[in-house]
């Protein structure tokens, strides 16, 4: 085997210009395109990884929103609650003071009839005492008369009320 170093040099600095125009004309360009391919995948990702941070984020605002929201309607029907409970317990003390109202004007009411009927029957009695009175007065009789005519005359007392 022989070397032939005059084609060896000439294949070298052909090989020389070829890397040569290959760097300024396919290299640069490929190694470019590569690069803002590269740069893009790496803008993407970062996007990616932004957007899920931001996705993550609103996730946790919803979830403390929801719970906000929870708390409240909890507060909004505890809050309902205390007030029926209120207002039963109003009602029930205004129905209670009604009845006793009510009760004590009755019971007022029963005590003036009572008066009433007491008196009027005083003034019978008395009117009935001046009636026997007078019959005794008029008719002198023993004393077993007397009575017959004293249960005569309550009985007809007894009778007109």
């Amino acid at each position: 085997m022989h070397i032939e170093w005059f084609t060896f040099f000439i294949q070298i600095v052909a090989f020389l210009i070829l890397y040569l125009l290959l760097q300024k004309l396919a290299f640069g360009p490929l190694f470019g395109m590569m690069e803002k391919r590269r740069q893009l995948v790496k803008d993407q990702i970062q996007t990616a990884e932004n957007s899920r941070k931001q996705a993550e984020q609103l996730l946790e605002e919803q979830k403390q929103a929801l719970q906000q929201t929870r708390k409240e309607a909890h507060e909004i029907i505890e809050q309902a609650k205390q007030t029926s409970t209120k207002q039963a317990d109003e009602i029930v003390a205004a129905a209670r003071a009604e009845a006793t109202r009510v009760k004590e004007e009755a019971v007022r009411d029963i005590e003036n009839e009572k008066n009433k009927a007491v008196a009027a029957l005083r003034s019978q009695v008395s009117a009935m005492s001046v009636l026997i009175a007078s019959k005794i007065i008029e008719k002198q009789i023993d004393e077993k008369s007397q009575e017959q005519l004293v249960e005569h005359y309550l009985k007809e007392v007894g009778g007109n009320q």
